[in-house]
């Protein structure tokens, strides 16, 4: 009994090193350039990101209605983003789960975590300015 006690203590001890860790800004842009990615929350989809050279985004709520922006690594290590219609950083913490990304929103991260529900190289679905009669 000693003997499942002490390896039971020496697992709980190793869990914390198998826990992955946050992507740096070089591997997020390894891993996302060239990509469109699909993400889902909480088993819904939730949007699409076009990831471009020079770490420029497009990105889309799977409305047709895109928003060109850009991603930066910030000082803490989390990625963040900035639209052409929100100048303020929306920042992330994303980890490279065996299933693809995973994605923590730092400005509020009680509300949202992403997953990568897929992936293509296609480029997105936008659609024009809005057009009345």
């Amino acid at each position: 009994m000693k003997w499942i006690t002490a390896s039971a203590i020496a697992l709980l001890g190793a869990l914390p090193a198998l826990a992955a860790e946050p992507l740096s800004g070089e591997e997020f842009e390894a891993y996302v350039t060239g990509k469109t990615l699909y993400f889902g929350s909480q088993g819904v989809d939730y949007g699409v990101e076009e990831y471009l050279d020079q770490r420029r985004v497009r990105w889309s709520f799977l409305d047709g209605n895109c928003k060109d922006g850009f991603w930066y690594e910030a000082d803490d290590g989390q990625i963040c983003f900035i639209y052409e219609d929100t100048p303020a950083p929306q920042c992330w913490t994303f980890f490279k789960d065996p299933n693809g990304l995973r994605a923590i929103f730092e400005n509020d991260p009680e509300q949202t975590t992403l997953y990568e529900a897929k992936q293509n190289d296609d480029p997105m679905l936008c659609y024009g300015p809005d057009v009345g009669v």
